[in-house]
């Protein structure tokens, strides 16, 4: 395994492979790597002839008065895990190396040139982190640049993030083809995270409540609920039921769009944020509404609902989305996006 250091190298090597015909996985990481990354690396292993991981604390997506200082770090670590995971090259640049201007987290403005993709950007996690968005799509912009023709794989926790990403490279014509994969989980349902290394221990047992309020949800959506408000209502009162939880936003979404609909019909996607004790995460799960006819069957007891468990557990295989439109005004806490399995299922 060979590590770099700066970016010239990176995409020398990244055109010599290429040029010799090899296959090249991305897989771009903040590090403290955890199953939920090592599954990208796997996934990239399988898929690919070369596996490139980039580790990298992004100062530009840190706003003021988050996480850039304690976010935490373990670069010899990273190392290990990646050199037993078959990892061929890793990218470990400087600040110095992807922002030749000086940059700092929380500090608008602080390069001259970013990457912004409008609407998408502006709801949930844009909304709640001002900037984060542009500091995300602004360095994986340049990963992109640097390692041209690949394939870039990203988890599917972050899915806001992922569709992002996908328009951008769609819109910038990177020769990127963008994979997103499954979350991981714990047994008792927390999303793997970096974070949760800061969680104490009512901390982390009290974080569950993210997972249990969206399969909560989506058990109402896959029974027949269509009212959004319903199911948020519903997500709302479990975190809230928890002491060590600060809830910031629920939402039922259009999977396609992030925007709320006067219904919820096809594919919908629960997402959510809360604060447990000082740390902040977000998580979401996917759900297929049922048809009218689905519905009526539901409640006539006649048509078997697949577990929300089984659902997610299930491998995917992700594909660019298209016609990701221009997200409107948040609503009444709930809006729409489109997960891995449901691209699938339209296009099998």
């Amino acid at each position: 395994m060979q590590v770099l250091e700066r970016s010239d190298e990176l995409a020398e090597i990244a055109q010599s492979l290429q040029r010799s015909g090899n296959r090249v996985g991305l897989v771009p990481t903040m590090g403290f790597l955890h199953r939920g990354h090592l599954s990208l690396v796997e996934r990239a292993r399988t898929e690919c002839d070369s596996v490139v991981v980039t580790i990298f604390v992004n100062p530009l997506q840190f706003g003021e008065g988050e996480d850039f200082d304690v976010y935490p770090r373990d670069v010899q670590g990273d190392l290990t895990k990646l050199e037993d995971a078959g990892v061929d090259f890793v990218f470990v640049p400087t600040v110095e190396q992807m922002y030749p201007e000086p940059v700092a987290a929380g500090v608008s403005g602080a390069t001259a040139t970013t990457v912004l993709v409008r609407g998408i950007s502006e709801l949930w996690e844009g909304a709640s982190r001002p900037g984060h968005f542009e500091g995300v799509a602004t360095v994986v912009a340049k990963l992109f640049a640097l390692v041209g023709r690949c394939r870039a794989y990203f988890g599917d926790k972050d899915y806001q993030q992922l569709l992002l990403i996908r328009r951008m490279a769609r819109d910038l014509l990177f020769p990127v083809e963008v994979v997103g994969c499954s979350t991981i989980r714990e047994p008792d349902g927390l999303a793997l995270s970096s974070r949760n290394v800061r969680l104490s221990g009512p901390e982390r047992r009290a974080a569950c409540v993210l997972s249990r309020a969206l399969l909560d949800g989506a058990r109402d959506v896959q029974s027949g609920e269509t009212q959004p408000h319903s199911v948020v209502e519903k997500m709302q009162r479990i975190v809230l039921g928890e002491p060590l939880a600060s809830l910031e936003y629920a939402a039922a979404v259009d999977a396609w769009t992030l925007e709320v609909p006067e219904k919820l019909v096809g594919d919908v996607r629960l997402i959510i944020a809360a604060r447990v004790g000082s740390v902040r995460l977000i998580d979401n799960v996917g759900v297929i509404a049922p048809t009218t006819a689905e519905v009526s069957r539901i409640q006539q007891g006649t048509f078997g609902v697949c577990s929300v468990e089984d659902r997610e557990l299930e491998p995917v295989e992700a594909t660019v989305l298209v016609g990701v439109g221009q997200a409107g005004e948040q609503a009444s806490g709930v809006a729409g996006v489109k997960s891995n399995h449901q691209v699938n299922r339209q296009e099998r």
